[in-house]
């Protein structure tokens, strides 16, 4: 079986066989809008997948393809060899941030045992599995408020949650769909190290959608760039260039490098990386 090897951090000797997941001559549109055209991607067991663009350019549409919500216009969408409408259980979802009902009679815990099992809600934990949950709760530091209504929680606090959620499950695939948002710089870190460690130890392949790619910077295998119509995929070095991000766009667009931070200029609002 042939295995590539990645020196960068956190990164491992994996295997190149069937793929974790991969988009075959996908082509997605948005009503009458085209967002892409014959799309072919792929995403290996243990890889670290940043997925990047303007708003509009389809990056929320690509995670319900992921997870089986939504079909292509054309093409094929497969997670671990199969449709992805019976590959759910494999993947974890971190989704964009909504506030939740002030009044919801759930715990912050309660929500995160849901991610373990929420198909037999009711049932007493067997002690290894309430383990698991005090263990994922700890992790993401919410400890202190995982007894509080989670209704009452701020959007950070709750966003820690919804991570500890998916982490408590221990997914194949996790898809994160800017699961950074309402959160200060230390926490971020902290999400990004605990969804790089169970990639690393698990194996499992972690699909980042984010505006901004410097938080993640450090444990990025491939780039996929989605700019409405066109895209991009490799490497950072090789998709973050001025050269690659003017012809997606066409138009100038800069990028620059500050103390090991990416910075794009010119590109269209709402694609800021600082």
């Amino acid at each position: 079986m042939a295995a590539r090897t990645d020196q960068s951090a956190g990164r491992r000797t994996r295997p190149l066989s069937t793929p974790l997941a991969s988009l075959d001559g996908v082509t997605q549109d948005a009503g009458d809008r085209r967002l892409w055209n014959d799309l072919s991607f792929t995403i290996e067991r243990g890889e670290f997948v940043a997925v990047l663009g303007p708003n509009g350019a389809g990056k929320t549409t690509l995670a319900r393809l992921l997870l089986g919500l939504s079909e292509p216009t054309a093409g094929r969408v497969r997670v671990d060899g199969i449709d992805p409408r019976r590959a759910r259980a494999r993947v974890g979802y971190v989704a964009q941030q909504r506030a939740f009902d002030r009044d919801l009679p759930l715990r912050g815990s309660d929500l995160v045992r849901l991610g373990l099992d929420g198909h037999r809600w009711g049932i007493p934990l067997r002690r290894r599995d309430g383990q698991r949950v005090r263990d994922a709760i700890g992790a993401v530091g919410a400890a202190s408020f995982a007894d509080s209504q989670i209704g009452r929680l701020s959007g950070g606090e709750q966003q820690r949650l919804r991570i500890a959620q998916v982490l408590v499950r221990q997914p194949e695939l996790i898809v994160a769909d800017e699961p950074l948002l309402s959160l200060d710089l230390a926490q971020q870190q902290n999400v990004v190290a605990l969804l790089a460690e169970q990639r690393r130890s698990l194996g499992t392949g972690v699909v980042f959608i984010t505006h901004d790619i410097n938080p993640v910077l450090p444990y990025v295998d491939r780039v996929l760039y989605l700019t409405g119509e066109s895209a991009a995929t490799g490497s950072v070095d090789e998709v973050m260039t001025s050269e690659t991000l003017s012809r997606l766009y066409g138009s100038p667009v800069d990028v620059l490098r500050v103390r090991s931070r990416l910075v794009v200029v010119g590109a269209p609002e709402g694609d800021g990386h600082q």
